[in-house]
């Protein structure tokens, strides 16, 4: 199963014109089936899925081709174009949205699977995407840089959530701005799922 998804999504089409200052990086074919392959296994996408920073869909997608309802949110209109004609091609019904993650709003508890800004040219632009993650979700699927695991628990604590599972891995990060000098360069990130405490 996550073979096959994985192939599906490396068709899909990518940033044409990708802002830095949105830290906009298509998330690798191969992470995005990982990631989705273990949600479906462990049930957690009987529900809505909702894709915080969608950008051009992958996630989103990746939910709905294993049997979930995704909708996905980005402040970039460009990008959720990209994302509808991803949609389109597959032939998969996803709904995407333009909107602040500050105005994303659901009528009931969600799975949320995102990959937020890492906060390396803005310190903690991860923060509000997790903080809507917390106010929407029962159960989360987050990316971040490696060694963000101690704010990652903190901050999730506090909204009543736990961490679950943590896996870690070496991606190799297509050259995506002028200013990278290689054509690949692997990345160390963590991706956590995180789920809501009884009571919370």
């Amino acid at each position: 199963m996550k073979r096959k998804l994985e192939v599906v999504l490396e068709s899909l089409e990518g940033f044409k014109n990708p802002k830095i200052e949105l830290e906009q990086y298509v998330t690798p074919p191969k992470l995005a089936a990982f990631i989705v392959t273990n949600a479906k296994l462990l049930g957690d996408l009987n529900t809505t899925v909702v894709d915080l920073g969608c950008g051009t869909g992958i996630l989103s997608i990746a939910s709905s081709l294993l049997g979930a309802y995704s909708v996905g949110f980005d402040i970039d209109c460009e990008a959720v174009k990209i994302a509808k004609r991803n949609a389109k091609r597959l032939g998969v019904d996803v709904d995407f949205v333009v909107s602040r993650i500050e105005d994303v709003f659901v009528k009931e508890k969600v799975t949320t699977v995102m990959n937020p800004p890492f906060g390396i040219h803005r310190r903690h632009a991860d923060k509000p995407f997790l903080q809507k993650a917390f106010e929407i979700s029962d159960v989360i699927y987050t990316i971040h840089c490696a060694g963000s695991e101690k704010f990652v628990k903190s901050l999730a604590k506090s909204h009543g959530f736990e961490i679950t599972h943590l896996w870690r891995f070496l991606i190799p990060l297509k050259k995506t701005y002028s200013f990278h000098e290689k054509p690949f360069r692997d990345i160390a990130v963590e991706v956590f799922r995180l789920k809501r405490r009884k009571g919370f």
